[in-house]
């Protein structure tokens, strides 16, 4: 067992890779009442072609099939409801698809092991049948109609949409009505088989746990001894330039929502890359900036802005997210504050300030065990730890964050998204 200690903020992370492949990682919270376990594969709506190894075979999937399974997971032989099984214990349990990975999970203060029995099995024992797929369709369909009404997913899709040309991140992670029309149970099966394997999944248990104790707990309930080879995934050679500057679209809101989005690039260390941005967006845009004062005190924004950045091996951007009255006129103000930093650098004192903030925002994730589990498995399908974070902190300069401003927050790499108001 590997052991990896952070003194910055006093953790332990004990990390496992058992014989069949899956890696389990033990976060230990002595005297902390609430538990919470998380486990699922790096598999997700952007995986939707690839080649299986042992054949050969190339699958195309229609989109929306990583969250498709993920609905039909807690559905089982028996006839029960995983989901409702684990309420009736007393736990808090979920489950989400995201562009890259999936994700299955529960909280409890008590009946941990008694969850853990019924959790592994679930999602260990894939039941899709063609009248539980058909029924699905029907559940899913809804769901997707009822986010093309929210203002605020449609800003967000769109920026990425203008970002992005071929590649599936600017596809709704749940596809479309008429995309999961096309979903069957061989292909939910097929997708199981080869990307729900031990090698291309993983682990995080946070709470008061003995590490050695609770891996042995999980070893006793891992039925999937089989470690097949992940198939290789196949993504579109996307262009490096944006798909197209603007989206504009109607819908019924109070007021205007807008995205600007900058599209990068995945290059060497990107969690320092991350830091940089992270520091860069609140030294410009953020609640203690000069800039959102002054638009603020002029009315010209409403509530704070949303600032971003995403990344995983296969993609990066950048999004700043708010809501106006005159949205061309803020659009204006930021590209003006971003020019201005550029060409005149970073103030050096908001520059530290903010510095210290993005720092304590860090340290504030391990106060919850579910901010820590859910961050430690999506940063290791990034090929990251999330210890990284603390330990190249120091290495953001005030230089190497304006390079980084530079770099990436440029016009040639901008996109707008608006809603306005019908």
């Amino acid at each position: 067992m590997q052991v990896i200690e952070n003194n910055k903020v006093k953790e332990k992370l004990y990390i496992e890779k058992l014989e069949n492949g899956l890696t389990i990682m033990v976060i230990p919270r002595k005297n902390v009442r609430k538990k919470y376990i998380i486990f699922g594969p790096n598999f997700g709506s952007i995986d939707n072609k690839f080649i299986i190894e042992e054949n050969g075979e190339k699958i195309e999937l229609p989109d929306g099939v990583a969250h498709f399974l993920e609905h039909k997971m807690f559905e089982q032989k028996s006839g029960i409801n995983s989901l409702d099984a684990l309420s009736a214990l007393g736990v808090n349990p979920n489950a989400y698809t995201t562009n890259d990975h999936t994700a299955y999970l529960y909280e409890a203060t008590d009946n941990f092991y008694e969850a853990l029995d019924e959790f592994m099995d679930y999602v260990q024992n894939p039941y899709y049948t063609d009248e539980n797929v058909e029924k699905e369709k029907g559940i899913i369909a809804q769901e997707i109609k009822m986010y093309e009404d929210y203002p605020e997913w449609q800003v967000y899709l769109n920026a990425i949409k203008a970002m992005y040309k071929e590649f599936p991140l600017r596809i709704d992670i749940a596809g479309s009505v008429e995309s999961i029309q096309k979903i069957n149970k061989e292909m939910l099966y097929t997708c199981y088989n080869n990307f729900y394997t031990p090698s291309n999944m993983a682990m995080v248990i946070c709470g008061d746990f003995n590490p050695e104790e609770i891996i042995d707990e999980v070893k006793k309930r891992v039925i999937i001894k089989e470690n097949k080879k992940v198939p290789e995934r196949i993504y579109p050679n996307e262009q490096e330039q944006i798909n197209q500057k603007e989206i504009k679209v109607k819908m019924e809101l109070s007021n205007p929502l807008f995205c600007i989005g900058f599209k990068d690039r995945v290059k060497e260390n990107m969690v320092k890359r991350h830091i940089a941005i992270e520091v860069i967006l609140n030294t410009l845009f953020g609640k203690s900036s000069k800039f959102y004062k002054e638009l603020s005190d002029q009315n010209l924004l409403i509530g704070t802005l949303d600032l971003e950045y995403e990344y995983s091996k296969q993609y990066a951007f950048v999004l700043i997210t708010g809501q106006s009255r005159n949205v061309e006129a803020v659009i204006k103000r930021i590209n003006e504050e971003i020019q201005n930093a550029i060409k005149n650098g970073l103030n050096e004192e908001n520059f530290s300030r903010n510095k210290k903030k993005i720092y304590g925002d860090y340290i504030t994730e391990y106060n919850s065990v579910e901010e820590t589990a859910r961050m430690f498995l999506a940063d290791y399908f990034k090929g990251v730890n999330s210890f990284d974070y603390l330990e190249e902190y120091n290495n953001v300069t005030k230089e190497y964050a304006e390079q980084i401003l530079k770099e990436v927050l440029t016009e040639e790499k901008e996109v707008t998204s608006i809603v306005e108001s019908n």
